[in-house]
């Protein structure tokens, strides 16, 4: 063994045997806040862990144009906690009808990081979505050509595909002509889950990055029926069979630096979950760092989530890494079983359940 691999190899001991654990601060490059009083009540819980996130543009109008991404960066700053230095990273959402000029004039303000693509129909607020891709192409030319990111939801919205083929029939019939079309565009695919799309993601690195979610990592598609139909954990795209989570664990573990953190926190209220037809969406805000870190450490990686959490999303978007630090301790902790909003509430990922890690001092 040479020494560098034994060097690691003790450095990869102490992570897996450390009570405590510190990390450059991590940034979340997929959140819902919603606005109003929701944006009020859930964006603590992203503030309080992560440095920067990258905010979806799907609110009722969207955020399609400038001055409205420019407007709702303002009301998310308003929102932020006393003392908090929490940065908003705001996107375009896509329409039929978008023009490329507003997209670079965006981009070029430093406005918009990035643009969100929607399948019309494929999840909550996306019927102003996308109808064909072939409507937006001047866009994706203009796009490939500045270096702006496309963030994709992955799913094909056809009824006559199975829900839980939804993502890998988009990969195939979609993402990867997209990706021969436009050479030079980077793409994220966001919030992946199944086995196929970790493979187009490796396969087409570094302009293709994937995002993995915290629940994702934890749950497949029989937690969502075990004693009965568990609404608060329904999200689009669905969890899928055991092997894909297996897919995602040892893809979110293995180092690799096309994937990095994407929570995808998704609050609704629990009267829109717990209904006829329940919203789509996990409110895992206040329990994402306190997950990954119990997946890290079950797979033997803890010295691998810097690098996921804190380091692979920022160089793919060429931004600086964030110079603080935070701390994750190996002591339970536990999340409150929901978060009030005004007279509601919105039920928490994992809420009232004692969780192996929890979250210590942040330095900025």
């Amino acid at each position: 063994m040479t020494l560098d691999a034994i060097f690691d190899a003790s450095s990869k001991a102490k992570a897996q045997t450390a009570e405590t654990i510190r990390i450059r601060r991590p940034d979340d490059w997929h959140v819902h806040l919603r606005d109003d009083a929701m944006l009020r009540a859930v964006l603590p819980f992203t503030a309080a862990q992560f440095a920067r996130a990258i905010i979806m543009p799907n609110l009722v109008p969207p955020v399609a144009t400038v001055r409205a991404a420019e407007a709702y960066r303002s009301r998310i700053l308003a929102a932020r906690p006393s003392g908090s230095d929490f940065q908003p990273l705001m996107t375009c959402y896509l329409t039929d009808t978008v023009a490329a000029d507003e997209i670079e004039a965006g981009h070029s303000a430093g406005v918009w990081i990035a643009a969100k693509l929607y399948p019309a129909g494929a999840t909550t607020n996306s019927h102003h979505g996308v109808s064909n891709i072939a409507k937006i192409r001047p866009v994706l030319e203009r796009m490939e050509r500045i270096g702006m990111p496309l963030l994709i939801h992955g799913e094909v919205t056809d009824p006559d595909v199975d829900i839980f083929d939804r993502e890998a029939v988009f990969m195939e019939r979609t993402l990867l002509p997209l990706l021969r079309e436009h050479p030079g565009l980077k793409v994220v695919v966001e919030h992946a889950t199944t086995e196929e799309a970790v493979a187009i993601v490796r396969d087409h690195q570094p302009r293709v990055a994937g995002t993995i979610t915290p629940h994702h990592l934890v749950i497949n598609r029989t937690s969502l029926f075990q004693g009965g139909l568990r609404p608060h954990l329904y999200c689009l795209p669905v969890a899928k069979r055991e092997h894909h989570r297996q897919a995602l664990r040892k893809a979110a573990t293995s180092g690799e630096p096309c994937f990095f953190i994407g929570t995808d926190t998704a609050p609704h209220l629990s009267k829109a979950k717990e209904a006829a037809c329940g919203c789509a969406g996990v409110f895992v805000g206040a329990t994402a760092l306190q997950t990954y870190a119990q997946v890290f450490d079950e797979e033997s990686a803890l010295d691998r989530l810097e690098a996921f959490a804190s380091l692979n999303g920022a160089r793919f978007y060429g931004v600086p890494a964030n110079t603080g630090t935070i701390e994750l301790k190996r002591s339970p902790g536990t999340a409150p079983l929901a978060v009030p909003v005004e007279s509601e509430e919105v039920v928490v990922f994992r809420g009232g359940e004692s969780m192996p890690w929890s979250i210590g001092e942040t330095k900025i």
